[in-house]
């Protein structure tokens, strides 16, 4: 498709401007000017319209197709919630205006918000203390990093390493090593898709500072020893940290805070349906146990007696700053508007329909592809092309195959320990007529092994050569 810049038509104008009716500063400084204008694109309004419009037809949206990689970035979020967002009251709030007096009162509703949330989600975590200011998942597991470190230095601990699974989500290790320390990869079990027990308890010691745990994992099994690795945990003072990534198969059945977890961040827009797709805006709350809340970020919103609400600076041990202001504050009002909606019944509804919606679809493609771990997986599913790789076929293949069939991709090589990976998470608002047509588009794509290579041929760009892509944004086509 043809650029903007590349319609444009010397001379054609979509606004006339009136002349410059104030006088030109005499000594703006002459290294400053300009000594030509700007290249803008010279096109009539219908020419700009039609352009954007087209462009908007081709894009790719949850409100539009089925995205089987589901909630890791485009769950499908309520208009309501939106609408909800985008009030006044909210959305034009200024950071900035005093908390009470002299307008003090405009801020009540979003402090109320603030602290509420906080409420809910320890409710429905089983922590004891959260902090909303995280503006990612990977910023709250930075986050929360960061609270384990000053954990330990408080108590005056000399730790400096963590232990994460090696299915682990890619940010775990990051946010660890940025955290200042180094990481110890712990194998899987082959067998049971969990992580390996004995190999956890031979590599722990006075040195481990916590251990990182996604549960259910990104395989989509959940981890039935996690009382085994706490007490394991616990022995040598190291804390346990939940990467909140796969909440969404598990709310209203487990709580990770009776689990003995210490630390762990939600992802908002995976479990509460705010959407993160493109980079953003995002948000990952942390919550805490007891023993680590006084190391909070600060603010914090209290209540006071009046059941007016203030914000509290005086935590001495606390890690400080971590985000401007509160966050990103409509993203967990959406959330917030959300959670109030479903209630407890519907919370746990949502699990049980997406945990329901990732089997079907996992029995349903059994005898087409392979299933490394073929037994009751939670939100998600992991397939493997590793036998469509015989005749060429490879799971990036069969990702472009998908959509010139009119469905976005799922997730491709990812958990890495497992050959030509395919992970589909359908979430928990899929029909099953949509998962059926999803389903049938795969079988058809398996029968067809060895004559997709080309794909996708229905898109205006073919595969783009991506590391080409990253490095010019002029793109280059294989």
């Amino acid at each position: 498709m043809t650029i903007i810049f590349k319609k444009s038509i010397n001379g054609r104008r979509g606004v006339l401007l009136p002349e410059l009716d104030v006088p030109l500063a005499a000594d703006f400084p002459r290294e400053y000017r300009r000594s030509m204008g700007p290249e803008l694109c010279e096109l009539s309004e219908l020419d700009v319209v039609r352009h954007f419009t087209d462009l908007s037809r081709k894009n790719f949206g949850v409100d539009t197709n089925f995205y089987p990689l589901g909630s890791c970035t485009m769950k499908y979020n309520p208009k309501v919630c939106e609408k909800i967002a985008q009030l006044e009251g909210f959305s034009s709030l200024h950071p900035l205006l005093p908390q009470l007096r002299r307008g003090g009162m405009l801020t009540q509703g979003a402090l109320a918000v603030i602290y509420e949330l906080e409420r809910l989600l320890c409710e429905i975590t089983g922590m004891d203390a959260f902090t909303l200011q995280p503006m990612a998942g990977a910023h709250g597991e930075l986050t929360g990093m960061m609270l384990i470190a000053a954990y330990h230095k408080n108590k005056g601990n000399r730790k400096n390493e963590v232990l994460i699974p090696d299915e682990a989500h890619g940010t775990n290790p990051s946010s660890a090593a940025i955290a200042g320390y180094t990481v110890r990869s712990v194998p899987t079990n082959t067998e049971t898709g969990m992580i390996d027990v004995a190999m956890l308890e031979s590599m722990i010691g006075p040195q481990t500072a916590a251990v990182m745990m996604t549960n259910p994992n990104t395989l989509g099994i959940f981890n039935s020893h996690i009382e085994k690795i706490s007490l394991c945990a616990r022995s040598f003072d190291a804390l346990l940290y939940y990467d909140g990534a796969n909440l969404n198969a598990i709310l209203g059945k487990f709580r990770p805070g009776d689990a003995h977890f210490d630390v762990m961040h939600v992802n908002l827009h995976k479990t509460f349906a705010t959407p993160h797709g493109g980079g953003g805006p995002g948000a990952g709350p942390v919550g805490v146990k007891k023993r680590l809340e006084e190391f909070l970020p600060i603010s914090r919103v209290v209540k006071r007696s009046d059941s007016t609400y203030s914000l509290n600076y005086n935590y001495p041990k606390s890690i400080g700053y971590i985000a401007p202001f509160y966050g990103n504050f409509l993203v967990c009002l959406k959330a917030y508007a959300y959670i109030l909606m479903l209630g407890a019944k519907g919370l746990t509804e949502v699990s049980e329909n997406a945990v329901l919606n990732a089997n079907y679809v996992m029995h349903s493609l059994k005898d087409h592809f392979h299933v490394p771990y073929l037994r009751t997986c939670m939100h998600e599913c992991v397939i493997s092309a590793k036998n469509q790789m015989i005749h060429g076929t490879s799971a990036l293949d069969i990702a472009k195959s998908l959509i010139d069939m009119g469905f976005h991709p799922p997730t491709v090589y990812f958990p890495l320990i497992v050959k030509e990976a395919l992970m589909i998470e359908p979430t928990e608002t899929e029909s099953k007529e949509t998962l059926d047509l999803f389903i049938g588009a795969m079988k058809t794509i398996a029968e067809k092994t060895g004559e997709n290579h080309d794909a996708p041929i229905t898109t205006p760009v073919g595969r783009l050569d991506e590391v080409k892509a990253a490095r010019d944004m002029d793109c280059a086509f294989l």
